[in-house]
């Protein structure tokens, strides 16, 4: 139902813009915490575009346990995988098996690899405190300075953080658009679109990665290379690879002509909660491997604060969403669909670029940009509006956003002074370094997304 009466075009569009505005400075300048910001803009919104007052609890409602009926308990088992990598000192030796294959002849591309796949189950915060002492490590081994080392494995950790799930960002984008039970697509165009994003990122490490060269380097940092050292590379890497190859299964089940009932196995270990479910389970003789397992209860519980803010922000997400729905904003957007349209996957690219850039999360700009997106298969949505309406185009949107969150980490992002800090890099050089890296990044990606939807959709 639609209750924008007598509301021009413009006049819809330009309250839109100031909402989010609001939302903007609420977060980053007053520090209202993003769930409050999030969910405040959407109540407010609600109001002004004429939702009755009746309606209002109904929508948030909806909104909110949308995303605990949908992706919570995804978002809780990914990041729980994470921290027991992180604590068990898998994350290190997924780190060492890299460098053992690429070898020191390669530092740079070594490290890229290394940050690539750690960032993957390990917030790429953490992540980078952890491995950080390894580029250190391979720079004196390998006579390089360790500032592009410390360049490339940012640039590593960054990329999968933004785009491929299970990381908490991308999932609940993927979720938020309709693509929960289709998570090996997002996973597989992730892996491609970060891959090719740091090409650039190479060639920008070793180009311009002497600037700003620290020998400061953080006591912490030194110490983090003191985590358990003889692990089991494939116990670190099975709780990535199993959900994978699960999830593949799943998608093998709905697209071949298989008996029923192997189909209907492989349907349910498809589905995103149980193949995380199973691939938590996978980390317990990794647990038992470094007589962790007392620790369990604790590593769970860290990883339950560290995950329930996230969905909180994404549940308001949700509600903002359901507010645009519930107007009948969208379609305002259909009668001008065809300047927005010609956009295309800009369109979401950009609204995640002025969210990131403004508050310095990639985990919120990601979230709130893909709950004002909707479902692909939603007549009432923003991304029926502008056309993405089949899985294809929704995974590229959730790419789109992700491409938008890179762009630009600066002194508002945690993880600006994580790489700064930690890479031996001084702070007053990030900006020449962190910042530019992290902005071609997003460029190029956004231009391959571009480039793909112009050729697939």
């Amino acid at each position: 139902m639609s209750y924008l009466c007598g509301m021009t075009t413009i006049s819809t569009l330009l309250l839109f813009a100031a909402a989010i505005i609001l939302m903007v400075v609420a977060i980053a300048r007053w520090k209202v915490h993003p769930f409050l910001a999030i969910l405040g803009t959407a109540i407010l919104l609600a109001v002004l575009l004429g939702v009755p007052f009746k309606d209002i609890p109904d929508v948030i409602g909806k909104g909110f346990g949308g995303v605990f009926s949908g992706i919570a308990l995804v978002i809780i088992f990914g990041t729980l995988i994470g921290s027991v990598l992180e604590h068990t000192g898998g994350a290190v030796a997924l780190a060492r098996s890299v460098e053992r294959v690429v070898g020191k002849r390669h530092p740079r591309l070594a490290m890229m690899l290394i940050g690539w796949i750690v960032s993957i189950p390990v917030f790429c915060d953490s992540g980078f405190v952890l491995v950080s002492p390894i580029g250190k490590s391979l720079a004196g081994r390998s006579g390089t300075s360790p500032v592009p080392l410390m360049l490339a494995l940012a640039a590593g950790l960054f990329a999968s953080h933004v785009f491929i799930p299970p990381t908490p960002g991308p999932v609940a984008a993927a979720g938020m658009v309709g693509l929960e039970n289709n998570l090996l697509l997002v996973i597989g165009l992730g892996a491609v679109i970060s891959l090719l994003s740091l090409i650039p990122a190479y060639f920008f490490a070793g180009r311009f990665g002497h600037v700003g060269e620290n020998s400061e380097i953080s006591e912490i940092s030194e110490n983090s290379e003191n985590q358990p050292s003889r692990v089991n590379a494939t116990l670190a890497f099975l709780p990535i690879i199993l959900p994978i190859v699960l999830m593949a299964l799943g998608s093998i089940a709905a697209m071949t002509n298989l008996p029923e009932n192997v189909a209907t196995v492989f349907t349910f270990l498809g589905k995103p909660t149980v193949a995380l479910m199973i691939a938590l389970l996978s980390c317990l003789p990794l647990l038992m491997q470094q007589k962790m397992t007392g620790q369990f209860y604790d590593i769970t519980q860290s990883s339950l604060k560290t995950a329930g803010p996230i969905i909180f922000i994404t549940a308001a997400g949700g509600v903002l969403g359901a507010v645009v729905v519930a107007s009948g904003f969208v379609d305002i957007i259909k009668e001008s669909g065809d300047s927005l349209k010609a956009l295309g996957v800009v369109f979401p690219f950009l609204i995640a670029a002025i969210l990131k850039s403004a508050q310095g999360s990639s985990t919120v700009a990601i979230t709130t940009t893909a709950s004002m997106m909707g479902l692909f298969s939603d007549s009432g949505s923003m991304m029926n509006a502008l056309g993405f309406t089949s899985p294809l185009a929704a995974a590229l949107v959730v790419m789109a956003i992700g491409a938008g969150a890179m762009t630009v980490s600066h002194a508002n992002d945690s993880y600006f002074w994580v790489v700064t800090g930690f890479g031996g890099i001084k702070a007053r050089d990030g900006y020449r370094t962190m910042t530019l890296m992290t902005l071609i990044m997003g460029i190029t990606a956004i231009a391959i997304i571009a480039l793909a939807a112009a050729l697939l959709l």
